[in-house]
């Protein structure tokens, strides 16, 4: 069976490098010869947005294609593969024969424009998911998901996601050994479920702060299980603890408590996906007890750590 990779001029090469480096271990892990293919309109060589190009395959007619999924890019050349009919209709008769279809990124506006996402719940880049819902209001775009798996079809978020979702196909079809064995072939420090946040508060902190407090977000990041209060941080900084508790949020729009807070529990959550048990979770990121962290784990998710982590953990 082989999986089919969509490229187009102008394409983001790790969106389709990662997931095919998944799919290729897999194959070699199983050692049952399934072939990664990449193919593009035209066939030849295939100049990514980085400048590297690929060898592709001209649209040939697949008799067994197990997954078919387009990779994302930006400018004109996604906007051309939008309105290639031919493509188009290539992909939308592989994809009826195929065991699931979908994008990596941006490749989910390739797959509205077929008309594949209309009554689909999808996921995409975080900075282009307003654009796609407002050009196709019969696409429901998760905003913040890392993957989404809608029947068939699968779709996710930006870059690093594809190779979440490539991941989370192999386990669906696998098992969490083999999945885990590619992972940490590929050096991740953590597997990353369809419903994590596409991105942390420690990295949207250091996006918004302008700088002013990047320092002390990769303070906290590497100190979780220290007590970080007001006037910790603020000495930190060499700020009074009312100026730094303005200024602070001022800056990342939560307070200091709040934004450490939510910092602790989205590593918690990481810890908990790569099955750690809960009292380490907790300890690990400085919560006072087990039944604190349960009940701020909850009440931020909806479930508790240790039905979050039965779910999710990748053990």
């Amino acid at each position: 069976m082989q999986t089919v990779l969509l490229v187009f001029p102008g394409f983001q090469l790790l969106d389709l490098s990662g997931p095919a480096a998944v799919f290729g271990g897999a194959a070699e892990g199983l050692g049952n010869g399934g072939e990664v293919v990449t193919v593009s309109a035209e066939g030849g060589a295939v100049m990514s947005s980085c400048g590297v190009a690929v060898a592709t395959l001209a649209l040939p007619a697949f008799d067994a294609v197990d997954t078919v999924l387009v990779v994302g890019g930006d400018g004109p050349g996604l906007r051309a593969l939008m309105e290639d009919e031919r493509t188009g209709a290539w992909f939308r008769r592989t994809a009826a024969t195929a065991r699931r279809y979908g994008s990596i990124c941006s490749g989910a506006f390739a797959l509205a424009a077929w008309g594949l996402t209309d009554g689909h719940r999808v996921a995409t880049h975080w900075n282009g998911a307003h654009l796609l819902a407002e050009g196709f209001p019969g696409t429901e775009v998760d905003a913040d998901a890392m993957f989404v798996e809608d029947g068939a079809l699968w779709t996710s978020a930006g870059v690093t996601a594809g190779i979440d979702m490539a991941l989370a196909m192999v386990e669906r079809d696998h098992g969490p050994r083999l999945a885990n064995a590619i992972a940490r072939r590929l050096v991740l420090s953590v597997r990353r479920p369809g419903n994590q946040s596409q991105y942390s508060p420690l990295l949207r902190a250091q996006t918004t702060a302008a700088g002013r407090y990047a320092d002390l977000v990769g303070y906290i990041a590497a100190n979780l299980d220290r007590k970080l209060d007001v006037e910790a941080l603020a000495a930190r900084v060499r700020e009074t603890p009312r100026s730094f508790h303005r200024n602070f949020r001022e800056a990342t729009g939560k307070t200091p408590a709040a934004f450490v807070t939510a910092a602790r529990l989205d590593r918690a959550r990481a810890l908990l996906g790569e099955g750690a048990p809960v009292k380490t979770a907790a300890s690990a990121c400085g919560f006072s007890s087990p039944e604190h962290f349960t009940k701020s784990f909850s009440g931020a998710f909806g479930l508790s750590p240790a039905a979050w982590r039965a779910l999710n953990a990748r053990t």
